[in-house]
């Protein structure tokens, strides 16, 4: 036998996760197709987000240096035979110096098990590990209902400035077919559950030991299990219990899944706790971590408990236009035109990271950037002036009732940003009567349209929770 020397894992500096904000609601669902009602409802995705959208969100939030790597996992990806993590790459700034810039990113792609390979290799080498998913079923499926949309993003790097440190990581594989979706098609396929749960269980069990082993820990204080399997989730709570209550997790989320169980404990949990992770899809990975002092300092602006109860109501037939299940009439105008390669390469920055510019003169900010200063007429004495952050408030607004939008009417708004800076910006995820003057909103990398089967993506504003 061959016993392959594993480096020592780099340490967890950071994390972040964002939930979109619409919620289709499980009494819609059953009033519609019957079923199961019941509170609540599953986080969906806007018209104008997919996978790349959401794991930009979530990476960066966490991501304030440079990563030298970004694994991107996700089961949606929104182009095959092109690399989406080069998006991630390049809204974190990573592109705005240049062309050529260092760094590796790559995608994981085609079952939420990638969502574990990212995790694993972000740990293994060091870099930012994106989990995203926008995770689609047939109407009136148990995935429709108990699915969710989110994404995860975790930053390793430096034991020594670790808010937790992995202690152990087993992986065991094995071959059945348990859910699969072949290419082409929308939604995945199962067996029936019980055939799962007999292959699952001895899986989990294997590596979980295993694992606690390695580690030399014997219950640990936390547990955050994943499978799309439900019944595996019923059923293997109780091969490992955990001394702390599990939170309240929004419906599986594919490859987002086991990031968002861990960014819900890491949210919680106190220094020198342990927490257990298991993700079974086609085998069963293992990890062991152990909470660090830092994590008091280190947890997310916003935990997943509060992004999961917020969230504003989304017709159920809104939501399937959305998702391309119900063709219904399109706007009568003329569809936008194809985005065109060379123009977004060249501006990239822009594009992409939402880099204006400020004059080293007189400190005026121009959106987009400009040569020519505005305020004092300096020519090339600009600075770049990133906002990808930036918040700003509403000066004016309009509802445009005209113009081409797959979820109209379109909402323009003016805003005035926080340290100079005025563009206008299409709003997302408010309705009309919704928008105010003053209104506080921050920026969020949408999907502006898909033509030709290509993405146009540029940045939005949204409504401030709480800030309104």
């Amino acid at each position: 036998m061959t016993h392959i020397r594993r480096a020592a894992p780099k340490g967890l500096v950071a994390y972040a996760t964002h939930l979109p904000r619409h919620r289709l609601r499980h009494a819609d669902l059953a009033a519609a197709l019957g079923g199961r009602g019941g509170p609540g409802g599953r986080v969906a995705a806007s018209f104008d987000e997919d996978s790349t959208t959401l794991g930009i969100e979530a990476a960066r939030r966490v991501a304030g240096a440079r990563p030298e790597a970004i694994y991107f996992a996700t089961t949606s990806p929104a182009y095959l035979d092109k690399t989406n993590a080069a998006a991630v790459h390049a809204a974190l700034g990573q592109g705005a110096d240049g062309p050529g810039i260092d760094g590796f990113a790559v995608d994981l792609a085609g079952s939420a098990r990638c969502g574990a390979g990212a995790l694993l290799a972000a740990a293994a080498t060091g870099g930012l590990a994106v989990l995203a998913d926008v995770r689609t079923g047939l109407p009136g499926s148990a995935d429709e209902r108990d699915g969710a949309d989110g994404a995860a993003a975790f930053l390793f790097g430096d034991p020594g400035h670790a808010i937790a440190e992995i202690v152990a990581r087993v992986s065991v594989t094995a071959e059945f077919l348990d859910r699969w979706r072949v290419p082409g098609e929308s939604a995945a396929r199962r067996w029936e559950e019980r055939f799962g749960l007999e292959s699952y269980l001895p899986l989990i069990t294997e590596a979980g030991r295993r694992a606690l082993k390695e580690a030399a820990v014997g219950a640990p204080d936390h547990v955050v299990l994943s499978s799309p399997n439900p019944l595996v989730i019923r059923r293997a709570a109780g091969l490992f219990p955990a001394r702390v209550p599990v939170g309240r997790m929004p419906g599986h989320a594919g490859a987002a899944d086991v990031g968002l169980g861990l960014a819900d404990v890491l949210d919680r949990a106190a220094p020198g706790e342990t927490v257990l992770v298991l993700a079974a899809v086609d085998g069963c990975d293992a990890l062991v971590l152990r909470v660090t002092d830092r994590i008091e300092r280190g947890r997310q602006a916003r935990p997943v408990s509060a992004q999961l109860a917020a969230g504003r109501a989304v017709p159920y037939a809104t939501y399937l236009t959305w998702r391309g299940l119900l063709d219904r009439e399109p706007p009568r105008r003329p569809e936008p035109e194809l985005p065109a390669g060379p123009p977004s390469a060249r501006s990239q920055a822009w594009k992409f990271a939402f880099t204006g510019s400020r004059c080293r003169g007189c400190g005026f900010v121009h959106l987009p950037p400009a040569r020519v200063c505005k305020g004092c007429g300096a020519v090339d004495e600009m600075e770049l002036h990133p906002l990808s952050g930036a918040r700003g408030t509403v000066a004016t607004f309009t509802a445009d009732r005209l113009a081409y939008s797959p979820s109209p009417p379109l909402i323009d708004v003016v805003v005035d940003f926080d340290g100079g800076g005025r563009y206008t910006m299409e709003l997302a995820d408010a309705a009309p009567d919704e928008v105010t003057i003053g209104m506080r909103v921050e920026t969020t990398f949408r999907r502006l349209h898909t033509t030709g089967g290509v993405h146009n993506y540029f940045w939005k504003v949204r409504p401030v929770e709480g800030e309104r």
